[in-house]
C-alpha cells in the first residue's frame, strides 16, 4: 500500500474536502442544468468566430421576436443589454437563460450602416416539443444521473483511506468520468457564477483522466509489466498533461465559458487533433493493457483476485464507450448526435465502472475498506463505552461516599458536598494512570498504524543479533509481532537437528508438533520465500494447506536459510481487528523473517563453532572454524542473468579476514553486488565483517526501492555496534536485466574500472564518505549502462596495494594493463588470471586479502 505519510494529515484533509466540494458541486449542476430547457424565444440563428470576436446571424425565422425586433441575415451582434459581446456569456445570460416577455437590447453592426443600430426584442415562449416516449425518458433520467455512483463511491473511498495514494488515485480518475458529460450543451443554462469554475473543471478533470487512469492501473493493486519496464512513463505522462491541462483549465476559469477551449481548436495547427486523439485512447488504451496484462500476471492469488472484478468493470464499462468515442472522432460528429439508441445505453455502461469498484470493494476487500468501517464503528463503541462505565463508577463511588459521610455531618450543612468534591477531585487523579493505560491498550488493539511498525522492526532487527538460543530468539519474535500484528495466535516451527520442523512456540493439534522436511508443502513454502497469505478453505488452492486451515491460519511466513531451506516457519492466526495481512504487513514480517533466519544461522554457527572449539581445544582448529564460518557468509549461489556473466573470489590472507563480497538476488533479472574492506585485519575485522553481512542481508530487500535509505540504515545499525575507531569502504551496484542500468553508492571504496568494448575507461569514483564512522550519513545514487562487450572490475585495495620484495606496489596501472591484455577471456577465466598476476607480483607473502568480482555484458 502506497501511503502520502509524507503529506500533513490536516493538509490531506483540507484538499479531500475541496475536491469533493468540485466534485458534488460540478456533477450535481450539470444533473441540474441537462434537465432544464430554454423558455424563451428570440428566434435567429448565428454562427460565432471567437478567434474575431465575431457574431454573425445566419437566419431569422419568421413571426418571431427577431423578426419583429428587425433583426436581418449578416448582422453583427455588438452587445447585449449594453454587455459587450467579448464572450457569449451576455448572450446567453440575457437570452437563453430569459423569461417570456423579457425585454433585450442588441446593439448591431449592419453592412453598409455607417454606425451600430439598436435594436429591441420582447422574447416570447418556446413552443411546446413533443412527449418523448416513457422508455426514452426513463432511460434519460437516468443518463443524466449516471455521475452519482462515480461520486459515492470515489469520495466514500478518498474518505476512509485518506493517506492512501490509490484513493487519492481513484477519486480522481472517477473525477474524469464526470467531467466525460457534454458541458458545451447546458453552457447557456449555467448560471454565470458557475459557468466558469464548471469548464475549468471539466478540462482538468477530462484532461489529465487518461494520465491518471494509466497512472492508477500501472501501479494498483501491484506494479505492472510495463510499468516495471518504464517506470519513469506514468510520471512523465501525468506531467505533459499538467503542463497543457493545468493553464488551459485556468484560462477557462478566468474567461467564465467555453471561448479558450473554441479559440485553442480553431487556432491550433491540424496535426494536434490527433496527438490528443492519441493521448486519450492511447494512454487510456495503455491502462486498460496494464490491467489486464496485472490479471494474467499478477504475482499473488490475492491481487488476482481483487483485479479479476475490476477488470470486467473496466472493458464492459469503458470499452463501449471507447469505441463510440472512437467513432466520433472519427467521422468528426458528437456522440450524443448519434442515435438514441445506440449513445444512451453505451453511455449507461459507464455505471459499471464504479458498481464494479464498490463490489470490489465490498467482496473481495480492495483497500480493506470493509474492515475499516467494521473496526472503526467497534473502536467507538468500545472506547466511548469504556468512558461510560468510568462515569459510572465515579458517579456511584461518590455517592456512596457522600451518603456514608452525611450522616456523621450536621443536616444542612455543605461540609458534606465539600468533601464529596474532594473526594472525586482525589478519585481522578488517582485514575488517570489507569485511564491512559486502558485507553491506550484500545488504540493498539485496534489501530496499529498509530505506532510505529518501524521502530518495532528495528527495535526487533538490534536485539536478534544479540540472542543466544532458539528459546530467546522465539520469545522475542512473539513478543514484537504480537506488539506490531495482534494475531489470534502464534505458532513458530524451527529446523532441529534430523532435518524437521519442530514446535519451538506455540500450541497446535495433536500430529502437527512435527512436519517432514521432505513434505510438497514446505518446498512450496520454500520455494515461495515470502509471507504468504491463505486462500478460502472453499478456493482450489486451499487443499495443499488444509492441515493450517483446520487450526485457523490466515498467513504463512517461510523463514529461510542461506541455502534458501526452511529453518523455520511461523503460523499466524487472523488479527483481532480482523484486518486483514496487507503489504506492508507483509513486508513487516518478511523482514522478521529474515532476521529470525540471520539470527538462526549465527545461533547455528556459534552452536557448531563452540562444539569444535569445545571438541578440539586448539586455536588452530578455532581459526579453522572462523574460516568455514566466513567462508559461509560469502555467495554460496550466483542468481542467474540474462544479460550479465560474472564471478567472484577472495582469497583472505589469514584464516579470516575483513574482506566481503555478495551477490544478493533481488529477484529475476535483478541482482545486487557488494564488495566491502573492513578497516584491520584477523579476528576483529571477520566479526565486523559479519557484522556488516548481517545488517545488509536483513534488509537488502529495499535496495531497488530506496538503495539510499538502506545504506543510511546501514550506516547506522554499523556505526552503534562497532568502536569509534572502526569503519568499512563499500560499494553496492543494482543490475537490472531489462535496463541493462548497473545503479551503484560507492563509500569511500576503490572506484570499480568499468573498460568498454571501445576501449574507454571509466572510474566508478566514491559517492559518500565510508561507513561506520559519522552517525550523520548521507550519500547519492549514480549509474551507468552495461552493454553488451563491457567489462566491470571490483577490487579491494589488496590487489592494487600487493607489494614486490623490493616494495614496490603491484598499483592500478598494471592491473589495467593485466585487465587489457586479456580482456577476452571470459569472467571466470579472467578473474584467475587478475589473481594468478597478482600473486606473481608479490611472491611467497600475501599481507592483504584479495577480492575480485569481475562482470562481463553480453
Amino acid at each position: 500500500m502506497q501511503t502520502l505519510s509524507n503529506i500533513p494529515r490536516p493538509l490531506l484533509l483540507v484538499l479531500a474536502i475541496l475536491y469533493a466540494a468540485a466534485m458534488v458541486v460540478y456533477s450535481g449542476s450539470w444533473a441540474h442544468y441537462i434537465r432544464e430547457q430554454t423558455v424563451a424565444r428570440l428566434g435567429i440563428d448565428f454562427e460565432r468566430d471567437e478567434a474575431k470576436r465575431q457574431t454573425l446571424v445566419t437566419g431569422v425565422a419568421s413571426d418571431t421576436p427577431a423578426q419583429r425586433a428587425g433583426f436581418r441575415v449578416g448582422d453583427d451582434i455588438l452587445a447585449v443589454n449594453q454587455r459587450p459581446l467579448a464572450t457569449m456569456n451576455p448572450f446567453y445570460d440575457a437570452v437563453s437563460r430569459g423569461q417570456p416577455g423579457d425585454v433585450v437590447t442588441f446593439a448591431v453592426r449592419r453592412p453598409g450602416a455607417p454606425a451600430p443600430i439598436d435594436l429591441r426584442a420582447i422574447l416570447a415562449p418556446v413552443p411546446l416539443r413533443p412527449t418523448s416516449p416513457p422508455a426514452q425518458r426513463l432511460a434519460m433520467e437516468l443518463l443524466f444521473s449516471y455521475q452519482l455512483p462515480f461520486v459515492v463511491v470515489g469520495l466514500a473511498v478518498l474518505f476512509l483511506r485518506l493517506d492512501n495514494r490509490d484513493a487519492w488515485l481513484l477519486a480522481l480518475m472517477f473525477g474524469g468520468f464526470t467531467a466525460g458529460s457534454p458541458l458545451l450543451i447546458v453552457e447557456p443554462l449555467i448560471h454565470p457564477a458557475l459557468r466558469g469554475f464548471a469548464f475549468a473543471y471539466m478540462v482538468a478533470a477530462r484532461g489529465m483522466f487518461p494520465a491518471v487512469f494509466y497512472y492508477f492501473f500501472a501501479t494498483f493493486p501491484v506494479s505492472s509489466p510495463i510499468d516495471r519496464r518504464a517506470p519513469w512513463l506514468k510520471s512523465l505522462v501525468l506531467t505533459a498533461a499538467a503542463v497543457i491541462v493545468i493553464p488551459l483549465s485556468l484560462w477557462t476559469l478566468v474567461d467564465s465559458g467555453s471561448r479558450p477551449l473554441i479559440l485553442a481548436e480553431e487556432l491550433s495547427p491540424h496535426w494536434t487533433a490527433a496527438i490528443m486523439a492519441l493521448y486519450f485512447f492511447g494512454v487510456t488504451g495503455l491502462g486498460l493493457v496494464s490491467l489486464i496484462v496485472n490479471r494474467l500476471s499478477a504475482p499473488r492469488t490475492e491481487a488476482r483476485r481483487k483485479i479479476r472484478v475490476i477488470l470486467w468493470g473496466m472493458l464492459l464499462g469503458v470499452g463501449p464507450f471507447l469505441a463510440m468515442s472512437g467513432i466520433s472522432v472519427y467521422s468528426h460528429t458528437e456522440y450524443w448526435n448519434f442515435p438514441f439508441w445506440i449513445w444512451v445505453p453505451t453511455a449507461l455502461t459507464l455505471c459499471l465502472v464504479p458498481i464494479a469498484f464498490a463490489y470490489a470493494v465490498v467482496k473481495h476487500r480492495v483497500l480493506e475498506i470493509p474492515v475499516l468501517l467494521k473496526r472503526s464503528v467497534r473502536y467507538v463503541l468500545v472506547q466511548r463505552g469504556f468512558i461510560v462505565l468510568l462515569f459510572v463508577i465515579a458517579a456511584v463511588t461518590i455517592a456512596v461516599f457522600t451518603r456514608i459521610f452525611s450522616q456523621f455531618l450536621p443536616a444542612g450543612s455543605n461540609l458534606g458536598m465539600g468533601l464529596s468534591a474532594v473526594f472525586g477531585i482525589f478519585l481522578v487523579w488517582t485514575s488517570a494512570p489507569l485511564v491512559k493505560h486502558v485507553t491506550g491498550q484500545i488504540d493498539r488493539a485496534f489501530f496499529r498504524s498509530a505506532y510505529d511498525a518501524r521502530q518495532i522492526l528495528e527495535d526487533l532487527a538490534s536485539k536478534s543479533r544479540t540472542v543466544t538460543s532458539r528459546s530467546e530468539l522465539a520469545g522475542l519474535l512473539e513478543q514484537r509481532l504480537q506488539q506490531a500484528l495482534q494475531p489470534v495466535f502464534q505458532v513458530l516451527y524451527l529446523e532441529n537437528n534430523r532435518g524437521r520442523l519442530e514446535v519451538e512456540h506455540g500450541k497446535v493439534a495433536p500430529g502437527l508438533e512435527t512436519l517432514s522436511g521432505d513434505m510438497p508443502l514446505l518446498a512450496t513454502l520454500a520455494e515461495r520465500g515470502d509471507p504468504f497469505e491463505l486462500p478460502p478453505p472453499k478456493s482450489g488452492d486451499g487443499e495443499p494447506f488444509s492441515m493450517f486451515l483446520g487450526m485457523g491460519a490466515e498467513c504463512l511466513v517461510p523463514i529461510l536459510g542461506r541455502q534458501t531451506g526452511l529453518a523455520g516457519l511461523l503460523v499466524l492466526g487472523g488479527r483481532l481487528s480482523e484486518e486483514p495481512y496487507s503489504g506492508e504487513d507483509r513486508r513487516l514480517l518478511a523482514s522478521a523473517a529474515s532476521q529470525a533466519g540471520v539470527a538462526l544461522e549465527n545461533i547455528g554457527l556459534a552452536e557448531k563453532m563452540a562444539e569444535r572449539m569445545e571438541a578440539e581445544r586448539r586455536s588452530q582448529q578455532e581459526m579453522e572454524i572462523a574460516r568455514q564460518v566466513q567462508s559461509k557468509l560469502l555467495p554460496q549461489k550466483m542468481p542467474p542473468l540474462r544479460t550479465l556473466d560474472y564471478a567472484g573470489e577472495c582469497i583472505q590472507a589469514r584464516a579470516v579476514g575483513g574482506d566481503y563480497y555478495d551477490f544478493l538476488d533481488l529477484g529475476p533479472g535483478r541482482v545486487g553486488f557488494v564488495l566491502a574492506d573492513i578497516a584491520g585485519k584477523g579476528i576483529s575485522a571477520a566479526l565486523l565483517m559479519a557484522n556488516l553481512q548481517a545488517n545488509l542481508r536483513s534488509q537488502y530487500a529495499v535496495a531497488l526501492e530506496n538503495l539510499r535509505q538502506l545504506l543510511e540504515s546501514v550506516n547506522r545499525l554499523f556505526y552503534e555496534s562497532t568502536e569509534p575507531s572502526k569503519y568499512a569502504t563499500l560499494f553496492f551496484a543494482t543490475y537490472d536485466d531489462s535496463t541493462r542500468c548497473l545503479r551503484y553508492v560507492n563509500c569511500g571504496h576503490n572506484p570499480p574500472v568499468l573498460l568498454h568494448r571501445e576501449g574507454k575507461i571509466q572510474r566508478l569514483a566514491g559517492t559518500a564518505t565510508v561507513l561506520g564512522l559519522f552517525e550523520s550519513w548521507q550519500c547519492s545514487v549514480a549509474q551507468v549502462q552495461l552493454e553488451a562487450g563491457d567489462l566491470l572490475v571490483m577490487f579491494t585495495d589488496g590487489i592494487t596495494e600487493a607489494m614486490d620484495a623490493n616494495n614496490a606496489e603491484f598499483g592500478e596501472a598494471r592491473l589495467l594493463e593485466t585487465l587489457q591484455v586479456n580482456q577476452a577471456l571470459q569472467p571466470r577465466e579472467l578473474l584467475s588470471t587478475l589473481l594468478h598476476a597478482v600473486q606473481k607480483f608479490s611472491g611467497a607473502e600475501q599481507s592483504d586479502d584479495l577480492t575480485l568480482v569481475v562482470a562481463r555484458g553480453r
